[in-house]
């Protein structure tokens, strides 16, 4: 395919591409392991993504854990 076709596709149409594929996946895991499980999955992919934000933006990972554990958890 052209180049300039697949950019122009993609500048129209960003959000129904993201959004379709970002549905069949999720469809697949539900399909694949279950409302909860993959529920657990994206959960844990959330998180990652926070965290990994937080780190892009130099945040001291003690300082995050120390937020989010409870008191007494760091010696």
């Amino acid at each position: 395919m052209d180049r300039n076709l697949l950019k122009d596709l993609w500048q129209q149409h960003s959000g129904k591409i993201i959004g379709g594929l970002t549905g069949l996946i999720l469809g697949v895991l539900i399909i694949c392991f279950g409302f909860f499980r993959t529920l657990f999955v994206l959960i844990c992919v959330i998180a990652g993504y926070i965290v990994g934000k937080r780190i892009d933006e130099k945040e001291d990972i003690m300082e995050i854990l120390d937020r989010l554990l409870p008191p007494g958890y760091h010696r």
